[in-house]
Formats: C-alpha cells, sequence, structure tokens
C-alpha cells in the first residue's frame, strides 16, 4: 500500500509531506493548518487567473461554433413555434368546421373556405408549445445547475425531434381526435423547447469573454428570427408548388394536398436540429461549471487551453498532499440565503418580469400575425365566383407573404441591430429604449385602429407600424431578457434563475393566447383587437418599470455581476478535532501541483476529445511544466 513516488523536486509549493496510509485511516506527521490555508489562497489565484483568462480571450473559431450550435438550436425552435401560424389555418379547413355543428364538407366542396378550428381548438393548439416551454424552462434549468450544462446539453433537441415526428405522423381515428393528439405532442416539444434556453443562454456566456459576449449571446438569439423567416418561407415555397392541385385537382384531392403541406411545414424542424444534436453532445463543459460546482480547476484548465487553442499537457505530482476544499455550493439553505438579499431578488424579479411583460405582446402578436393580417383585410381574396380551392390557395398564400413582410421588414433586422449595438449601448439602455417605442406604438395602433383599416392607405400604415413593432421588439426587451439573466447570477444558480426568468415569460404567453382568442371576438368577429393593442400597450410600460429593477452587465465579468466576493470563493473544508481523517470522506477537489522531473512525469487524459477539442497531445518527454499545474484527487493513483 503505497502512493506511487518519484525523487523529491527542488521546488516546494508547501501544500504538504507525504501522507502514510494505516488501515484507512491516513495521517499526516505535521500540522498542516498554515499549509492548508496557503494552498487554498493559490487555489483561489488560480480560479481568479482563469477567469481572467476565459474574460479577456480574443474572439476565436471556438467562439463561433459555440454561437452556431448552440444557435441552430434557436433556429429550430423558433421554426417550430411559429410555423403553426399558418398551419393552424390549413387544420381548420381540414379538421374544423364552419359553424354549424350538423354541417360536413358536401360534393360540391362549397363549405370549405368558411372552415376554421373552434376557439378551445385554436386555444389549445397556440398554449401546448408556450406551456410546455414553461415547464423545460424551469426543469432544464434546474438540471443543468444540478447535473452540469454539458450532460444535458443536446437531450431537448431529442425531445424536439420526437415531438416534431409525432406532430408530422398524427392521423385521425374513430377513438382519436387529431387535434388533441397534436395538442399532446405540441405540449411535449415545447418542453424540449423550453430546455434550450436556460442551457444556450448559460453555455454561451461562461465561454464568452467580456468584450464580446452581449454580441455572441445576441448572435445566438438571432437565429430566433431566421427560424421565423424560415417557417414562413418555407409556407410559401410549399403552397406555391402545390398551386396546381388547388387550382384543378377534385374536392378530395385538395384536402390531401392540405394535409400534406401542413405535415411538410412542420416535420421540416427536424432537420436543423438533427444537424446541431452531435454538436451539442460533444460540447465540453464550461469552465466556470467545472471550477465553482465540480471543483476541479486542472479540467477547468485543460477546458480554458482549448477556449484558447493553446498546447498544454497536464501532470500528477505523486507527492502531493491531497487537500479537501469547499466551495459555495447550490443547496435550499444557500438559495434562500442569496435570494433573501433584497439586491440579488429584485434583479430576479426584474428579469421575470420583463420577460413576462414582453411575452405578452410578443407572443400575443406572433401567433396571431394571421388573424390580424385577415382582420385587416391584408391580401383577402375574392370569393366571388372562384373555386373553393382558388379561394384557399390565394388566401394560404397571401398570410404567407404577409407574414414575409412581417418578418424581413421587422423581426430579422430587430435582432441584427440589437447584435451592432449590444455591447456599445448596453443592455439596460436597449430595453429601456424598446419598451417605451413599444408602449407608443401600440397606443397609436390601438386608438388609431378603427381609422386605419377602414381605407387602403390606413392598412398600409397599420402594417408599417406592426413591422416597427416587430423592430423594437428585438431591439428592445425580446433580446436583453434573454441576455441579462444568462450573465446576472452566479454559476451555481445562473441556469435556475435563467429558466425561472424564461418561464416567466412564457407564463405571459399563455396568459396573451388565453386572452386573445375570449376577447378578440368581443362585440363581433375582430372587434376587439384595437383594445387588446391597447393592453399590450399597458404592459410595455409597465416593462419599463421592471427595468430599473436590473443591473447593466456589459463589460463585467460574470463574477463581478454576480454579487459576490471572490477573494475567498475557495476554502479549506476544517479538520476533525484530531487532525485526521478518512480516506472515504475525501471529496473530488482541486489541488495544487508542483512540477515533477521529466523522467517520472505521467500524462493523464482528463476527458475523451470531443467535435470541439480538435486534438488532444501528451508529451511525456517535456523537460519542464511551465507553470503550476492543479488536478483533482480523482488524479492520484492510490494502491491499496
Amino acid at each position: 500500500m503505497s502512493f506511487l513516488r518519484g525523487p523529491k523536486s527542488s521546488t516546494d509549493y508547501g501544500v504538504g509531506k507525504t501522507p502514510t496510509l494505516d488501515g484507512r485511516r491516513l495521517h499526516v506527521g505535521v500540522d498542516v493548518t498554515a499549509e492548508r490555508a496557503a494552498a487554498v489562497r493559490r487555489l483561489n489565484k488560480s480560479r481568479q487567473v482563469l477567469l481572467a483568462d476565459i474574460d479577456n480571450a480574443r474572439f476565436s473559431w471556438f467562439h463561433v461554433k459555440v454561437a452556431l450550435v448552440s444557435g441552430a438550436g434557436f433556429f429550430t425552435d423558433a421554426y417550430d413555434i411559429f410555423a403553426i401560424n399558418i398551419v393552424s389555418v390549413m387544420l381548420g379547413y381540414i379538421y374544423g368546421s364552419d359553424g354549424n355543428p350538423q354541417a360536413s364538407l358536401d360534393s360540391t366542396f362549397a363549405s370549405l373556405t368558411g372552415r376554421s378550428l373552434t376557439t378551445a381548438q385554436e386555444i389549445g393548439i397556440k398554449i401546448a408549445t408556450p406551456a410546455g416551454v414553461l415547464l423545460g424552462q424551469l426543469l432544464f434549468g434546474w438540471l443543468g445547475d444540478v447535473l452540469g450544462r454539458k450532460r444535458i446539453y443536446g437531450m431537448e433537441l431529442a425531445v424536439i425531434m420526437v415531438a416534431t415526428f409525432g406532430q408530422a405522423l398524427t392521423a385521425p381515428a374513430p377513438a382519436i381526435n387529431v387535434v388533441g393528439v397534436l395538442i399532446f405532442w405540441r405540449f411535449v416539444m415545447g418542453i424540449g423547447i423550453g430546455g434550450d434556453y436556460p442551457i444556450s443562454a448559460v453555455i454561451t456566456s461562461e465561454f464568452s469573454s467580456v468584450h464580446i459576449r452581449g454580441r455572441v449571446m445576441a448572435a445566438v438569439f438571432a437565429n430566433q428570427g431566421w427560424g421565423q423567416l424560415s417557417a414562413t418561407l418555407f409556407s410559401f415555397i410549399i403552397v406555391s408548388a402545390y398551386r396546381h392541385s388547388f387550382l384543378h385537382d377534385p374536392p378530395l384531392d385538395v384536402l390531401r394536398s392540405l394535409d400534406q403541406i401542413w405535415r411538410l411545414i412542420i416535420g421540416l424542424g427536424c432537420v436543423p436540429a438533427a444537424v446541431a444534436i452531435y454538436f451539442r453532445l460533444t460540447i465540453p463543459e464550461t469552465p466556470r461549471f467545472t471550477m465553482d460546482i465540480e471543483r476541479n480547476i486542472k479540467q477547468a484548465s485543460s477546458d480554458v487551453d482549448t477556449l484558447l487553442s493553446r498546447e498544454d499537457t497536464y501532470t500528477v505530482d505523486p507527492d502531493a498532499l491531497t487537500q479537501r476544499v469547499q466551495a459555495r455550493q447550490a443547496t435550499r439553505h444557500d438559495f434562500r440565503s442569496y435570494f433573501s438579499k433584497w439586491e440579488n431578488l429584485k434583479v430576479l424579479i426584474g428579469t421575470s418580469y420583463s420577460w413576462f411583460a414582453l411575452d405578452i405582446a410578443f407572443y400575443g402578436l406572433g401567433l396571431n400575425s394571421s388573424i390580424i393580417l385577415t382582420a385587416i383585410g391584408f391580401g383577402s381574396p375574392s370569393k366571388d365566383g372562384a373555386a373553393p380551392g382558388a379561394v384557399v390557395y390565394q388566401s394560404l398564400r397571401n398570410l404567407s407573404v404577409g407574414n414575409l413582410i412581417l418578418s424581413v421588414a421587422g423581426l430579422v433586422p430587430g435582432y441584427w441591430a440589437a447584435f451592432f449595438f449590444i455591447d456599445r449601448w448596453g443592455r439596460k439602455p436597449i430595453q429601456f429604449m424598446g419598451f417605451s417605442v413599444l408602449a407608443a406604438l401600440f397606443l397609436i395602433m390601438g386608438f388609431a385602429y378603427n381609422r386605419m383599416i377602414a381605407s387602403s392607405g390606413g392598412k398600409a400604415a397599420f402594417v408599417v407600424l406592426y413591422c416597427l413593432a416587430n423592430f423594437f421588439q428585438n431591439f428592445g426587451p425580446n433580446t436583453t431578457t434573454f441576455i441579462v439573466p444568462g450573465e446576472a447570477f452566479p454559476t451555481r444558480y445562473r441556469a435556475t434563475a435563467h429558466g425561472i426568468s424564461a418561464a416567466s415569460g412564457k407564463l405571459g404567453a399563455v396568459m396573451a393566447q388565453l386572452a386573445f382568442q375570449w376577447l378578440k371576438d368581443v362585440g363581433g368577429p375582430n372587434k376587439f383587437l384595437n383594445h387588446i393593442l391597447e393592453i399590450f400597450a399597458f404592459f410595455m410600460l409597465t416593462g419599463v418599470l421592471s427595468t430599473m429593477l436590473i443591473p447593466e452587465t456589459s463589460q463585467k465579468s460574470l463574477e463581478v455581476i454576480s454579487n459576490e466576493s471572490q477573494e475567498e470563493f475557495i476554502q479549506a473544508v476544517p479538520t476533525s478535532e484530531n487532525g485526521s481523517g478518512s480516506l472515504s470522506n475525501f471529496q473530488t477537489s482541486p489541488i495544487m501541483l508542483r512540477p515533477i522531473e521529466p523522467h517520472i512525469v505521467t500524462s493523464l487524459p482528463s476527458r475523451p476529445p470531443t467535435a470541439f477539442s480538435d486534438r488532444v497531445h501528451y508529451h511525456p518527454q517535456r523537460q519542464k511544466s511551465s507553470s503550476t499545474r492543479l488536478a483533482s484527487v480523482s488524479d492520484l493513483s492510490v494502491a491499496w
């Protein structure tokens, strides 16, 4: 029974003496209290150096890969969420009714153009995904802090893919309501989409350096705009491809074409998820989680070297005394202690309510843009003398074009405007500006609604204001409410707090859908839309107030923003009264290693290579360690 030993080095870091084993008890022949304190100080210093390396890293290909892999998920999320905008119209034609429960499609197909989903079906289809997203954000946010970002990253895409296939293959049966099955699968898909928010945000923020963090996170989130645009673009392309069927085929073939179209639109959402899932499963753990939660500074150093594209080799000194250390850990008591302080709680309230207020309008408009475009008569086809199939084709084509205009003119440019200014202006000014402009736009659209839709020029003005609202949602709170929660909290609660904030937003989205569907027809079909826009304006004003609670996070280290002292983040575990302890109680914890002679160097792999690690090099002939190395107790070889 012995530790692996080597010749004594001339360099002594004072970490301790070689321990001896007696049964299962470890006795140290010297008083290690002072040495342990010195070792812990060095660990804190090493941690600060590694954090500084991350915060000052130059923009590299690694950052691009993280942004692309994380962004692919948001592209998929937005595509799957907003594709339902036009798909729900198709589902109404196929599975809906024309308001007469006794009526059915006859051989002339005459009643097709008046068919739509019932209010209950429309609500179920449109709130199922936000409700699932709410659950997924809470669940995956918590798991991200408990299990680690890497362990669950990719699982959410697997859930999305399974649920998307489930939707595309859904079919009616005597004992099954097809709309009910779709609602179930969209809820499951929402759980996967919800998991993407906190994990992607936290991974991106923890890998990014201070001066580019806002832009990298904004670039990831901007893929939501491309996803929305793609959903409407593919809808337009697929509907146009079936033009001949709509215009010339018999009624049953037109229904078959409609059924194929919505399944193609939904099913295409699997493609970007399938491309990204491998890279997500192989992404390395973030160095901050490795240091602060796993307490393995050696592995964190290895991950930082990957981030900075540095070749390096790690060695273990078998004579180094294993030091047990402790750091702040996520517990119920610690959670209550941290968020019982107003300076921390107000940030969580600010991020949560800001997201809640924003999503009331964002999803209230985003999931109902087809209803609004129809209500104002934008591109409505003439039904006089036209075949039902031709009317359906023209209606679907016009809705696709209208949504394309809204995406190209407002949604996508807004995301990239935020990208260019997020690190220059800061998060807080952009959120203030966005909420303020949105409040003004919704007030104008609400109070002038009836006058604008009364003329063709007024309708055009309404569409312009609608586009501006989309622009300032994204060049404003839609982007900043995603970024700030990923920065403002300590590592051990960062994913959880982001999940809570995001789930608050989806609560607003669910409430918005319920209210929109039940209120829009008060006083007549679509007669209450002007007042709904005025309600949106009110919530934008409350968002201005909640923005005052959040801190400015631009150009600051994540540790500074967390409101916690970093001077003694790592602390020694108190020794027992007799100064000894059992090996069985040792924790996997960081220890300081001293350089060892080249003829006894043992190279140990820390983790298998991943798609993000282009190389894994071991250099047993390296003559000298370039700097002090760190490892965990699990790296020590112990012979019993």
